[in-house]
């Protein structure tokens, strides 16, 4: 029912994968490091995606994690890729049964106001946000002159041979 999406989230967890595999290559000075214009330091950063992937992810099913996703400081990388893993194995259950994509949830607004955001949009901030932030872990990564990640969709499909040689 919900094919469509699947390659979407399953891209975001081997996307936010790939930087948790790249984090454990790097120096505990690099893992410290943040420039203007970005969330945090990479383990931060990641950090943030993944709590915040869990708090759509309750909007959306109700579930909530066993670890505290307000938690301020980031857990250690094995854990903090146990629970990307997690998130991930989350949605894959989300989207394997229909889902009312219409369905209102109320949002406290940034001025205060409550609105109504349909689960859809609900869905498409959680890929957009994990993206947006991987660019800005990328963008650290270049500063601190370690090659930066090639984690675009066709990274992804060619990585996990959904992009196979044809005629």
């Amino acid at each position: 029912m919900n094919d469509g999406l699947i390659d979407a989230f399953r891209h975001n967890a081997w996307a936010t994968r790939q930087f948790l595999l790249r984090c454990r290559e790097l120096t505990p000075a690099q893992l410290g490091t943040t420039v203007i214009g970005v969330y945090g330091n990479p383990v931060a950063t990641l950090w943030h995606i993944v709590a915040s992937e869990a708090g759509y992810f309750f909007r959306l099913s109700d579930q909530e994690s066993d670890w505290d996703r307000r938690a301020v400081e980031p857990p250690g990388l094995d854990e903090l890729m146990a629970r990307a893993e997690e998130m991930a194995a989350r949605w894959e259950a989300f989207l394997a049964v229909p889902f009312d994509a219409e369905r209102l949830l109320v949002y406290q607004w940034h001025d205060g106001t409550r609105r109504n955001v349909p689960a859809g949009v609900v869905l498409a901030q959680a890929i957009h946000h994990g993206s947006d932030h991987r660019s800005q872990v990328n963008t650290i990564l270049t500063v601190i002159g370690v090659e930066p990640l090639n984690v675009g969709l066709w990274d992804y499909a060619e990585d996990t041979n959904r992009a196979i040689p044809g005629a």
